[in-house]
């Protein structure tokens, strides 16, 4: 199948279909790195950081796919701050022992929580929840404010985005009011 094919039927795909594939993709990109990080040594431990980030930059594309009808620019942004973090972390480039990848994954994740609070199609409830994690990613901004709340900073972290993922995964978005939102910012291409 060719590369112009294939990208035709994903640009067809619905948007639930697209969550679900985000949520799935998070879930794996998580696991990976988890995997990885715990149980694997020398140049194969890279290799899975990798792969996980390249897991990530698909979820980020498909997030910001799905999130233009509620705001174009925002979600670009968003997509931008993550597409840094995950440069940062590819090149693990952590100044002064700060982990400034997941600073920009904070960011991103308090714009997405925005863009979810906004939007018509997810409840609002995952945009407060991925606020608390964007809060979690944010501690980082300080090592001793992350050494005295660590691991709670790292669980609020992964349980504010990843019960946002877990949501896509299960139930996706709800198809028509995307739809809706899509049609009124005139831009059904997503």
């Amino acid at each position: 199948m060719s590369t112009a094919v294939m990208m035709k039927r994903i640009a067809g795909a619905s948007p639930r279909f697209k969550a679900r594939m985000a949520g799935a993709l998070n879930l794996f990109s998580l696991l990976t790195a988890a995997f990885t990080e715990l149980f694997v040594r020398g140049w194969l431990k890279y290799a899975g950081g990798y792969i996980a980030i390249c897991g990530m930059v698909a979820v980020t594309l498909i997030l910001y796919g799905l999130f233009k009808p509620v705001n174009r620019s925002l979600s670009l942004l968003a997509a931008s701050f993550n597409f840094v973090g995950l440069t940062f972390e590819a090149l693990r480039w952590q100044p002064r022992g700060v982990n400034i990848a997941i600073v920009f994954v904070g960011f991103y994740c308090l714009l997405f929580a925005y863009l979810i609070f906004r939007s018509t199609f997810l409840p609002r409830i995952l945009g407060a929840l991925m606020a608390i994690g964007a809060l979690g990613w944010l501690t980082y901004l300080s090592l001793p404010l992350v050494n005295y709340l660590s691991p709670y900073n790292l669980a609020l972290g992964i349980l504010g985005q990843g019960s946002v993922m877990l949501w896509l995964l299960v139930m996706g978005v709800n198809e028509q009011r995307w739809k809706e939102q899509a049609s009124a910012a005139g831009d059904l291409r997503s």
